[in-house]
C-alpha cells in the first residue's frame, strides 16, 4: 500500500452525522500521516483508534505535536476539539477494570464528539452489591452502555433493571472458555433482557456510534 491507496471519508458527517474515524490497525505509519496532514490542511479535527504507542512514535513530529493520546484505550484526538455540549445522556459501565480499555475507548469517541459520558467501571456481577451502589445514578441516563467480558452476565442484569436505550460490548477479557470474547458475545446476543443492542466484541468505537445516532434521534445532538 501507499498514501495513495487513502480516500478518506471528510464528508461522511454531512450524511449520517458521524465523522469517519482513523482505524490505524492496519494502516503504516505513512498512512495515517498523509491522512492526518490532509485533515491538518483542512482545518478538521480527527479521532484516531487502535493507536499503538509504537506507530504514534513514528509519526512525524509536527503531527505528534498535536495528538491528544490515550494509552488505555489507544485513541487520538488530532487537531481541533469541538467542546463538550452534551453532559448526563449517556453512562459507560463496565464490569471490570480489564474491561477498561474498550469502555474508554467509547468514552473518548463520544467526546471527540462533543459528548461528555460518564464512566463507572469495576461493577460487575460477581460483586453484584457494587452495581447496585451505583444503579440510581446509572438509571438517570436515558442511554446505557454496557462492557463486559468473560460472561457478560453485567448485560442481562442492566437489561432487566433500566427502562433506557441499553447498548452491550462484549469484550475479549476472560480465561480459554471465553473464547476471546465469543462467549460474552453469544451471551449478550442470548440474553433473556428484551431489546439490548449488541456490538462487535472489543468494539467500544460502534458502541459509541450507536449511541450518538440515538441521541440524534432524540433531538439531543
Amino acid at each position: 500500500m501507499s498514501e495513495a491507496d487513502v480516500v478518506f471519508d471528510f464528508d461522511r458527517a454531512s450524511r449520517i452525522g458521524l465523522n469517519e474515524a482513523v482505524f490505524c490497525e492496519g494502516k503504516s505509519a505513512e498512512q495515517i500521516a498523509a491522512i492526518l496532514k490532509d485533515a491538518k490542511t483542512r482545518g478538521v479535527g480527527l479521532l484516531l483508534t487502535r493507536l499503538d504507542a509504537g506507530k504514534l512514535a513514528a509519526l512525524p513530529e509536527e503531527l505528534v505535536a498535536d495528538i491528544d493520546y490515550c494509552l488505555l484505550s489507544r485513541t487520538a484526538f488530532c487537531g481541533p476539539l469541538q467542546p463538550a455540549r452534551i453532559n448526563g445522556k449517556i453512562t459507560i459501565v463496565a464490569a471490570g477494570t480489564s474491561d477498561s480499555g474498550v469502555a474508554r475507548e467509547a468514552a473518548r469517541t463520544l467526546r471527540h464528539a462533543g459528548v461528555q459520558a460518564t464512566l463507572i467501571t469495576d461493577v460487575g456481577v460477581a460483586g453484584l452489591w457494587r452495581l447496585m451502589e451505583r444503579i440510581d445514578e446509572i438509571r438517570r441516563h436515558p442511554i446505557v452502555i454496557a462492557v463486559a467480558g468473560m460472561d457478560a452476565a453485567l448485560a442481562s442484569v442492566l437489561g432487566g433493571l433500566v427502562d433506557g436505550a441499553l447498548i452491550a460490548v462484549p469484550t475479549s477479557v476472560g480465561y480459554g472458555a471465553s473464547e476471546g470474547g465469543r462467549t460474552a458475545l453469544n451471551a449478550m446476543l442470548a440474553s433473556c433482557a428484551p431489546g439490548i443492542t449488541v456490538c462487535n466484541i472489543d468494539n467500544g468505537y460502534g458502541a459509541a456510534c450507536a449511541a450518538l445516532r440515538i441521541l440524534t434521534i432524540l433531538g439531543a445532538r
